[in-house]
């Protein structure tokens, strides 16, 4: 027979004894001693009550008037906002004349722009024109673009052509090139302010004979490229039979009435406006006498000079 053995007895799984953390207790805090709030110092009304009495009118001050600040004579004005608290609109901007023109304009040597074109000195600050032409007219004529070819490639800006005129007998035109069409205008501006000349007017018509100086004087031309312009004399109310550069143009000269041919590329506004601007000029270079000027009633220039 055999014998079988006993199972062995399982003997239990000895755990692995892990460690235990002691917990350190938090040690207590000594008590701070206590310091004894200061007491509020107590006020004691005063036995009489305190009577408050109104200031005399004689020294109550009195808020000074805002003042009026006004441009003095010869200075120009811009539109933004300064520290001062006006405007700059309002604000003077001062004119510093750096030729020998514009300082005797500048000291009241020269009141009328009749003494500088009979002068033959050529304008070359815009200060003189706003001083002895103040509210001048603009238009733009012409806007156009421009570009230069460089290394870097195309650079485009650009071309503004402008007229001004006090609508009494002076004329300008001048053009500014620039990145943005608002300096451009600017520039155009003031260089057609410093080419500025007088126009002689009259009633140079056989058809009228009004006397009024409403139309050039004689037959006159102008040429720019390959733009040519003849201004005839017109009868009153007859107005002005051409395209819209040269209705502004003659508007801004003070001519109401007039006949215009052209021939050439008219479409260049440029060189159109350039050409009737020296038809215009050269009503100055035709010669006439003291007595034909009286009779006929022929200006140069505004009524007034």
């Amino acid at each position: 027979m055999t014998s079988r053995k006993k199972p062995e007895e399982e003997s239990p799984s000895k755990e692995a004894e892990t460690p235990v953390e002691k917990v350190k207790k938090p040690r207590a805090r000594k008590k701070e001693p206590e310091v004894p709030k200061p007491e509020a110092p107590k006020i004691e009304a005063p036995a009489e009550p305190v009577k408050i009495t109104e200031a005399p009118a004689e020294t109550a001050v009195a808020a000074p008037a805002a003042e009026t600040i006004a441009a003095p004579e010869g200075q120009a004005a811009t539109g933004r906002r300064s520290d001062e608290g006006f405007s700059v609109e309002e604000a003077p901007v001062r004119w510093n004349p750096k030729t020998e023109l514009g300082r005797r304009v500048y000291s009241g040597e020269i009141t009328s722009m009749r003494e500088i074109t009979k002068s033959g000195q050529l304008i070359k600050e815009v200060g003189i024109v706003d001083k002895l032409l103040p509210g001048l007219k603009d238009e733009i004529i012409d806007v156009g673009r421009v570009q230069r070819v460089t290394d870097s490639g195309r650079r485009m800006r650009f071309r503004v052509s402008v007229a001004v005129g006090n609508q009494d007998g002076y004329i300008g035109i001048g053009e500014g090139k620039a990145k943005e069409v608002g300096p451009a205008i600017r520039k155009a501006i003031d260089r057609a302010k410093m080419s500025i000349r007088e126009v002689k007017r009259g009633c140079g018509s056989w058809e009228c004979g009004c006397g009024d100086p409403h139309t050039v004087p004689v037959k006159t031309s102008g040429k720019a490229g390959s733009v040519t312009v003849i201004i005839s004399p017109a009868p009153k109310g007859v107005g002005m039979k051409s395209g819209e550069i040269t209705k502004t143009i003659l508007s801004l000269a003070g001519i109401k009435d007039a006949w215009i041919k052209t021939s050439g590329h008219t479409r260049t506004g440029v060189n159109f406006a350039h050409a009737v601007y020296n038809a215009l000029v050269n009503t100055n270079y035709v010669k006439m006498g003291d007595g034909v000027m009286e009779k006929f009633k022929i200006i140069s220039g505004s009524k007034e000079a």
